[in-house]
């Protein structure tokens, strides 16, 4: 047998091996065999991993009022209806207003606030400064700071969406009250005192209008 048909007869045999080792690995298809099935994702894993996220607590939540507590349950319905709605940037959110209202209602400056007001709150307002006004007097006020902020109580209507989330303050400023003649008759410049509020604060979930009213003010 010539040296080119030894080599050939090699090759086939390795041919042949290659084949069958192919087979092997790789497996056969005959005739009109369904395509291979894609491997799907575990859904049931994974839904149950979501779930795990889901169910776990909400530190937007909790990180302002405890987890097992009724006013996390409130708060939870709040955002099931609004799912955008942050407990902690409303917190913020409620902590600038305290300050602007309060140095609004110190000063007369009530055109300023009205947005930010319930109808209620505002003629409350309205008549507080009025009768100010009547007697002469005159406030010089300066904010120094929100030294606590707490959220205190939360209340949900799920027929109307109506929203109220109680806050609780308490500020510092400075304040004096002079008479017609400019004269001091209450406070000091110098000195400055704590304020303890108790504000709440409402609006329908789910509303076009972002907007939180002061409808009830309790020191």
């Amino acid at each position: 047998m010539n040296e080119p048909m030894i080599q050939l007869l090699v090759l086939a045999g390795i041919a042949v091996f290659l084949i069958l080792r192919l087979k092997s690995v790789l497996g056969t298809r005959e005739g009109f065999e369904k395509p291979p099935v894609q491997q799907q994702p575990d859904t049931q894993n994974a839904r149950r991993g979501f779930e795990v996220i889901e169910g776990g607590p909400d530190h937007d939540i909790t990180d302002h009022v405890a987890e097992d507590s009724e006013e996390a349950q409130i708060l939870a319905a709040m955002k099931r209806v609004e799912p955008s709605f942050s407990v902690t940037e409303f917190v913020q959110g409620a902590r600038g207003a305290y300050e602007m209202i309060v140095m609004g209602f110190e000063k007369g400056n009530l055109d300023e606030i009205q947005p930010f007001l319930s109808e209620e709150v505002f003629d409350t307002f309205v008549s507080v400064v009025a009768a100010r006004e009547d007697q002469g007097l005159t406030i010089e006020a300066e904010f120094v700071g929100v030294r606590e902020t707490s959220l205190a109580d939360a209340k949900f209507d799920k027929d109307t969406n109506q929203a109220e989330i109680t806050m609780k303050f308490v500020g510092e400023l400075t304040s004096v009250v002079r008479d017609r003649g400019g004269d001091i008759i209450e406070g000091s410049p110098n000195t400055v005192k704590r304020q303890k509020d108790s504000w709440t604060f409402a609006r329908v979930m789910g509303s076009d209008d972002p907007n939180w009213l002061l409808v009830a003010t309790d020191a």
